[in-house]
């Protein structure tokens, strides 16, 4: 199983603030280069542990979906899910963490690869990428840059990257 972690430093926010906007999963699309969208699916409409939600993906002309559950929720220190196939079988587990460093956020991106050789195949197939690992560093690195640039123009512009 590849892990494989990206991590960027945000000026001027606090952790807790960074992980909201994570945390609020339907805004994904907004950073990630590969999330289209995510909706909360069950009883539960919030980033709170147990909470689920299915993502929409899409990669060129290539549309897939997952299930996903959310197994850590610990405002402004971790936020971590677990990403299922369409068949429930294991995909990923990915984690943001957050930490209060020089006068910022430093924001620690990770993934842990949890697919079996069945769903490496099917995953191939649907999104037609070969190199999982070398391809999550790349959209990570993009996610974060985004995530990144919001906060800070969110700070430039007056609103308090705080309270975002």
């Amino acid at each position: 199983m590849a892990t494989v972690t990206v991590e960027t430093h945000i000026g001027g926010a606090f952790p807790a603030a960074v992980y909201d906007l994570v945390a609020d999963l339907p805004r994904m699309g907004e950073w990630s280069p590969e999330c289209e969208r995510v909706e909360w699916t069950g009883a539960t409409a919030a980033p709170v542990s147990g909470a689920q939600f299915t993502g929409h993906n899409r990669l060129g002309g290539r549309h897939w979906s997952t299930h996903g559950t959310v197994t850590v929720a610990e405002r402004g220190r971790e936020f971590t899910f677990e990403i299922r196939s369409v068949l429930n079988l294991p995909v990923a587990l990915w984690r943001y963490r957050f930490e209060a460093r020089d006068g910022g956020c430093r924001v620690i991106e990770s993934t842990e690869d949890r697919r079996g050789g069945l769903i490496r195949l099917v995953g191939r197939l649907a999104t037609g990428v070969g190199d999982r690992p070398a391809r999550n560093r790349e959209t990570m690195t993009v996610t974060l840059e985004r995530l990144r640039a919001a906060v800070e123009k969110a700070g430039a512009t007056g609103g308090s990257p705080r309270h975002l």
